[in-house]
């Protein structure tokens, strides 16, 4: 009898305030999206940092006039490196070696490939590193008064920029999850206060007949708590619409190549408790005290 007494005045309760229960049902959607598209592109950051760190080299591009004795010098402290576990490999490439290879990289432009002479490309180290994200050893290492060495170029540096482009967008994604769920809770509390002033009159007559504080208040923390967990639910259908529309469609050839991860069904599935959790437990804890603060029950 109880837990039909309760559930029904949940039924109730959300009948009564339909517009505001589909509003607040509409914004914990959508905090919580936001919230879960923060969480897929962390982690697809992490991916991209196990892709393009491992594939970091470090140039050592070796000056025109470099005598044998240089050369030699150089690789010396390479080796040196390669036993300190700073260097894994490094490869030694000639000018002809090198022409070569800008051959093939540029194979689908000839008129640059024409107009490039022979012996346009220096003769370099490629270093591959032990950890790729101490890149900038190998800078400090040969710094420009080397003899021979005329500069060091890593791709640290593009991928740091690119990274922290991304951590922005990751981080601008949140802060408008954090905005919207902040107007959530405040709808949350509004709705909460307004079903308990229409139900007054039922709630003091179960307060006189003996009925606890706590009883009294379960039929409309239920209300928010199922609010919460509707607005969970479509964020997690949201989720798996643009994954389904947007990351396995238009974003299907980058991910072919390699160029960006995937993001997998597994990932969904392991954010979705967090948000499903997320929903249900702020909506219970707002509307908890809100009725503690503002409404007497």
């Amino acid at each position: 009898m109880r837990v039909n007494f309760v559930l029904s005045e949940v039924a109730t309760g959300l009948r009564r305030n339909l517009t505001m229960t589909v509003a607040m049902i509409l914004t914990t959607a959508i905090s919580l999206g936001l919230m879960g598209t923060g969480l897929l592109i962390a982690g697809m950051i992490s991916d991209m940092k196990e892709i393009y760190y491992d594939k970091v080299q470090v140039s050592i591009f070796l000056e025109d006039d470099v005598t044998e004795e240089q050369r030699a010098a150089v690789e010396t402290r390479l080796q040196e490196l390669q036993s300190d576990g700073e260097v894994k490999s490094y490869l030694y490439e000639s000018k002809e070696d090198a022409y070569e290879r800008f051959q093939q990289q540029f194979s689908q432009q000839p008129e640059l490939v024409q107009n490039t002479p022979a012996d346009a490309l220096p003769e370099s180290f490629r270093v591959e590193l032990v950890n790729p994200e101490r890149y900038d050893v190998i800078a400090a290492e040969f710094p420009d008064a080397t003899d021979g060495v005329d500069q060091v170029r890593d791709e640290g540096d593009f991928l740091d920029r690119l990274f922290s482009l991304l951590n922005g967008a990751r981080n601008a994604t949140i802060a408008v999850a954090v905005v919207q769920a902040l107007a959530a809770l405040l709808l949350i509390s509004n709705t909460i206060q307004l079903a308990a002033f229409n139900r007054r009159n039922e709630t003091n007559i179960m307060r006189l007949v003996g009925a606890s504080r706590w009883y009294t208040q379960l039929p409309f923390i239920l209300e928010a708590a199922l609010a919460g967990l509707i607005g969970a639910l479509l964020a997690i259908g949201g989720l798996v619409v643009t994954k389904l529309l947007f990351v396995d469609k238009a974003l299907a050839s980058p991910i072919k190549a390699g160029i960006i991860p995937p993001v997998d069904w597994s990932a969904i599935l392991t954010i979705s408790p967090i948000i499903a959790a997320a929903g249900v437990g702020l909506a219970a804890i707002a509307a908890y005290v809100t009725l503690r603060l503002y409404v007497r029950l």
